[in-house]
């Protein structure tokens, strides 16, 4: 960084810049006036770079946050249902819950149109199952369906609660939480958050975590959640939170006193089996660069296809089987042994990946 007077002075008045462009509440553009204004005195007394770093990596956060911001709700339950039938094979109840749970926000959203801060809210969903059953795909779906930014945060192995709630400033590496780091991806302040595996924390960590999910998720607590970096409250009251465990028993009764749990049943084999030809492998064919007629499979495969090593609730062992037909078949073709390949019972094991 320059020393010279006139360059400093040019880079402060940089960060003053973006301070008045942004659309910050007005106690925080204050704050950040106030620390500007700092930098101009230290400029004139020569103790400036360090403080520099601190306030222009401040000031870059607040104003990459949406205060303001947010994508309008479509809110159209016959095209909610047409997203969630083209990405989810059965699972019915499940997507009746959901179409209900959009026509909640629906209503709320026609009642209270003339109140422009009114909060319009519906209970928040938490997605139970095994590994490999939608869980995720579902609430991205979700996403889609009411035309909101998603973002995603992983739970599995977090052990501490200020992963969530950020550093303080005064640290060296201080940076904001998983909320903050979300919120500024989705670029909106009414995106759909995935709370992912919610029950995967760490032992020591849970009961912390667990505090956080409370104020994260509580109506009366989230208008104004603080992250300890911004030093602030973010108004969290418009975000659609959407968790998802594998089981409910270890995380807390005031957590789950917060969520509705929707269970999600295991697959059968026979949807499996239409999963797999209808939706996984044409999808797969197309991502590979394969054309669709270059692979067949007959009917009497698709039980083995399904069931490689035994009963699997979910569908990511059959992805899994389906990736290794189709790479193997990529393979023969650029090798030049063929352009189409017809699997039966009796060549399936030269397909089949080996276990």
């Amino acid at each position: 960084m320059s020393n010279k007077p006139a360059e400093l002075l040019k880079e402060i008045s940089g960060l003053r810049e973006k301070i008045i462009r942004a659309s910050l509440p007005p106690e925080l553009k204050e704050r950040a006036e106030e620390m500007v204004l700092r930098l101009f005195r230290m400029a004139r007394l020569g103790e400036y770079s360090l403080e520099y770093e601190k306030t222009a990596n401040y000031i870059d956060w607040i104003v990459s946050l949406p205060w303001t911001t947010r994508s309008e709700d479509i809110l159209d339950l016959k095209e909610a249902k047409e997203i969630l039938d083209r990405n989810h094979y059965g699972l019915e109840e499940v997507k009746e819950r959901i179409l209900e749970y959009l026509a909640v926000l629906k209503l709320q959203k026609e009642r209270y149109k003339k109140e422009e801060f009114k909060i319009a809210r519906a209970p928040i969903l938490c997605f139970v199952g095994l590994v490999g059953t939608g869980k995720t795909t579902l609430a991205y779906s979700i996403a889609e369906a009411l035309g909101r930014k998603f973002a995603r945060i992983p739970f599995g192995g977090m052990g501490d609660p200020l992963d969530l709630r950020g550093q303080s400033r005064l640290r060296p590496d201080a940076e904001p939480g998983l909320i903050i780091k979300a919120l500024r991806r989705a670029g909106t302040k009414n995106p759909v958050i995935l709370l992912d595996e919610i029950d995967r924390v760490t032992e020591e960590g849970r009961a912390s975590i667990m505090g956080v999910l409370v104020e994260l998720l509580d109506p009366e607590q989230n208008f104004a959640f603080r992250d300890h970096f911004l030093d602030y409250p973010f108004d969290l009251s418009e975000v659609l939170f959407i968790a998802t465990c594998n089981n409910t028993t270890s995380i807390s009764v005031a957590v789950m006193d917060r969520l509705e749990p929707i269970q999600m049943p295991s697959y059968t084999d026979e949807e499996k089996i239409t999963i797999g030809r209808d939706f996984v492998l044409p999808k797969t064919i197309a991502e590979m660069g394969l054309e669709k007629d270059q692979i067949k499979i007959d009917p009497d495969v698709w039980p083995k296809i399904v069931r490689p090593l035994g009963y699997d609730a979910g569908i990511r062992t059959l992805e899994r089987t389906i990736n290794g037909i189709c790479r193997k078949v990529a393979k023969m073709v650029v090798e030049g042994k063929g352009n189409h390949f017809h699997i039966n019972t009796e060549n399936m094991k030269e397909f089949l990946p080996s276990w």
